[in-house]
């Protein structure tokens, strides 16, 4: 039997995928009316408003699929609630890169991933290389840009 694998997620990240499912279970009502209305129009083997909006069904039953499965499996981390000297899941790390410009990251679930706010996957390259890791420790990461080094300087629980 295939095991289940937890999904861990912030509280803010869990909210957002539900207000996301909840808008996509809201469409549906609307995506059949469009259906019917295509319909309404005759010959459906010629009806491009029918294809496009089966289309569109399915795309949004996939959608809500897959958000219901990654809910089910979510594992609800409140950062504020750990400790401990090492990188973890939820902890914000500040880096000191090669040229000793302080880098901070937080590492969070693969849905809740935001470069722009500083928020990196656990899975993506630098989440996995720091995770496990120490302050003063040096962390070695492999981008489609080239390697990266870094030292651990400094690792919060906010």
């Amino acid at each position: 039997m295939a095991t289940v694998e937890k999904m861990p997620m912030l509280q803010e990240g869990y909210e957002k995928l539900h207000a996301d499912l909840r808008r996509l279970k809201e469409e549906r009502p609307l995506i059949v009316d469009a259906i019917e209305e295509a319909r309404a129009h005759g010959d459906l083997s010629e009806n491009a408003e029918y294809h496009a909006a089966k289309e569109q069904q399915g795309q949004n039953e996939a959608t809500i699929s897959d958000i219901e499965g990654k809910l089910s499996r979510a594992q609800i981390i409140d950062p504020r609630e750990l400790s401990g000297d090492k990188v973890v899941f939820g902890a914000t790390v500040t880096m000191l890169d090669e040229n000793d410009k302080p880098v901070r990251y937080q590492i969070v679930g693969e849905t809740e991933a935001d470069a722009s706010k500083a928020r990196i996957s656990y899975n993506s390259p630098i989440g996995r290389a720091l995770i496990g890791r120490k302050v003063d420790e040096e962390v070695e990461v492999s981008v489609p840009a080239g390697d990266r080094y870094y030292v651990v300087s400094k690792i919060e629980f906010i």
